[in-house]
């Protein structure tokens, strides 16, 4: 069966999506007929956008984006909420294997990681697309090289960044006032605050980002984990990390024979007083709990010293989408000044922007709040970039087989 629709229609979307170079200066300047051709064939279509939608924020930025797509295009924009993306990667690909290779039930994912990893194995996704929407001309490749590599994977135009996360701890300074600043300095303070601290059971997402953040300090040699999985590298650079875990776990939480499911509950235990720090992967989290009046101003977050992990979350569209037309005008809009501005408010959402400001115009950089707010990082670590995506499965299989009784 073919993993791709018709070479024709291949055909004729890359020519309806070829671009003229682009300076950054308005988006007016990126047009092309061709793009307004690819608009003008969008119009009336509806985009099954299948995303996570476990965030009463991140549910009303999208609603907010939904509406400005039928205002100005003309388009539906159908939240399809998810639990985990799996979910979506494995319907695209029942419907291949079923030979379903036109309207497909998904027309974009908010995706990353291993999810993208397999998807762009299986070829199971659309384009390339990305580098040819009229906005990726704003985005910060220099500055920002995770927006062309997803956990070591290139992206190579297969899916749009859409948002920059990097592993980030929060605490109440009334409660921290000496800040851990590495993973041997959080085991020594779980050892001096017994059962004040814990992390998310892996598989979730959290969960497993902590354990990547203690396997890339613990090794010097990290080159291993830029590289596709194998066995014998695998075994021989995680060693460390289950040593360091069987000495942690028993100052954790429980003492290491239970974990929170997930971020958001470690964040409620952290702010009511029963543990002491909490993770996140959204370096203005604590900023925006604090603005929403969930967490106090004495809340600080900070990253560890030596770097910690770094990543981009994208947009793709799967290979059978229906309205794959309407998805890449959907996309360009989320990577517009106005949506990524609204999207890095602390007030809306507060997801870092994967723009190079100096890029935009100075009415589009003012739509930016500049100002640091109670919460914020106040000053970011080096980027670690994401071990290869290969490396998920095994590691959370392995931390399973280990602790996960």
């Amino acid at each position: 069966m073919q993993a791709t629709p018709p070479l024709s229609r291949r055909q004729w979307l890359g020519h309806a999506i070829a671009l003229a170079g682009a300076s950054g200066a308005s988006l007016a300047q990126n047009q092309t007929p061709a793009w307004a051709a690819l608009e003008a064939k969008a119009r009336g279509q509806t985009v099954f956008f299948n995303a996570w939608g476990g965030s009463d924020r991140i549910n009303a930025y999208l609603q907010w984006a939904a509406g400005r797509m039928q205002e100005r295009h003309g388009l539906s924009i159908e939240h399809v909420k998810l639990t985990d993306t799996v979910e979506a990667v494995k319907r695209v690909r029942n419907e291949k294997q079923a030979g379903k290779i036109h309207s497909g039930s998904v027309d974009a994912i908010w995706i990353n990681g291993e999810n993208f990893l397999s998807m762009k194995r299986e070829e199971l996704l659309f384009g390339p697309f990305a580098e040819k929407l009229p906005n990726f001309a704003f985005v910060d490749v220099q500055g920002k090289p995770t927006t062309r590599l997803d956990f070591s994977e290139p992206v190579a135009g297969m899916e749009a960044p859409w948002g920059m996360a990097q592993f980030t701890w929060f605490a109440d300074s009334k409660r921290v006032p000496e800040l851990p600043r590495s993973m041997a300095a959080l085991a020594e303070f779980a050892k001096a605050h017994p059962g004040r601290l814990s992390y998310p059971r892996p598989p979730n997402f959290h969960g497993t980002t902590f354990l990547k953040q203690a396997l890339v300090e613990l090794n010097a040699d990290r080159s291993a984990l830029y590289r596709p999985f194998a066995t014998e590298p695998f075994a021989r650079t995680t060693e460390p990390l289950w040593t360091w875990l069987d000495a942690l776990h028993p100052s954790l939480w429980r003492k290491g024979r239970q974990f929170p499911q997930n971020a958001a509950a470690i964040r409620q235990m952290m702010a009511d007083g029963e543990l002491l720090i909490a993770l996140t992967f959204n370096p203005n989290e604590a900023a925006n709990e604090i603005a929403a009046n969930r967490l106090p101003a004495s809340v600080v977050s900070w990253q560890n010293s030596a770097g910690s992990i770094a990543n981009t979350h994208f947009l793709a569209i799967p290979y059978n989408a229906t309205a794959p037309e309407a998805a890449q005008v959907f996309i360009n809009f989320l990577l517009s000044p106005e949506a990524q501005a609204r999207k890095a408010d602390s007030t809306v959402w507060g997801d870092p922007t994967v723009l190079a400001l100096d890029k935009l115009s100075a009415s589009e950089r003012a739509r930016f709040n500049a100002s640091p707010l109670p919460g914020m990082v106040a000053q970011s670590a080096p980027a670690i970039p994401e071990p290869h995506g290969s490396w998920v499965d095994p590691l959370e299989r392995e931390w399973l087989r280990r602790y996960g009784q």
